[in-house]
């Protein structure tokens, strides 16, 4: 008969991968996915996750490269309801308005339908180690991002934007 499939990994198996994306849409123009990546490999001293002020960035490059003021809708994660989020966008209001969506609300965040098209692509990688799983989450992000097609979908999918 058949033998169990057996994969070999190197390493203990900690560490995790986190992104942080935005769905950026401007009438007229196509859809942006804007994203940065971090890796947290169990290091004394390394970041878990992304902090405050990566969020502050990511929205600065996102105004950097969308010129205009930005309207942001996102979720009620911790990281952004931080006294220093806020500050920063109580600072910058002559640019940049923010709107909470309601406590659980998965089915109104753009970003829940980005994240299952990336979970769709590596839902079955059998990852030899963490880099393999940060190689093939960029590649799928950069997939989706020159596909404005999928990106619009996202914020469609949610009934906050229409083409109206």
């Amino acid at each position: 008969m058949g033998r169990t499939p057996v994969v070999r990994v190197r390493g203990r198996g900690s560490g995790r991968v986190s992104t942080a994306d935005m769905t950026c849409c401007k009438p007229g123009e196509r859809s942006r996915l804007i994203y940065a990546i971090r890796e947290y490999r169990g290091r004394k001293g390394q970041s878990k996750g992304f902090g405050w002020r990566d969020l502050r960035d990511l929205l600065v490059r996102a105004r950097i490269q969308l010129g205009g003021p930005t309207v942001l809708v996102w979720d009620n994660v911790r990281l952004h309801l931080t006294a220093g989020m806020r500050e920063f966008i109580a600072a910058n209001a002559a640019w940049l308005t923010a709107f909470q969506l309601p406590t659980y609300a998965p089915d109104l965040n753009p970003q829940e339908g980005i994240w299952s098209l990336v979970k769709r692509d590596i839902g079955n990688l059998a990852a030899a180690d963490l880099g393999q799983i940060t190689r093939a989450v960029k590649r799928r992000l950069k997939q989706i991002r020159y596909r404005p097609d999928l990106v619009d979908s996202c914020p469609a999918s949610t009934g906050l934007i229409t083409d109206d």
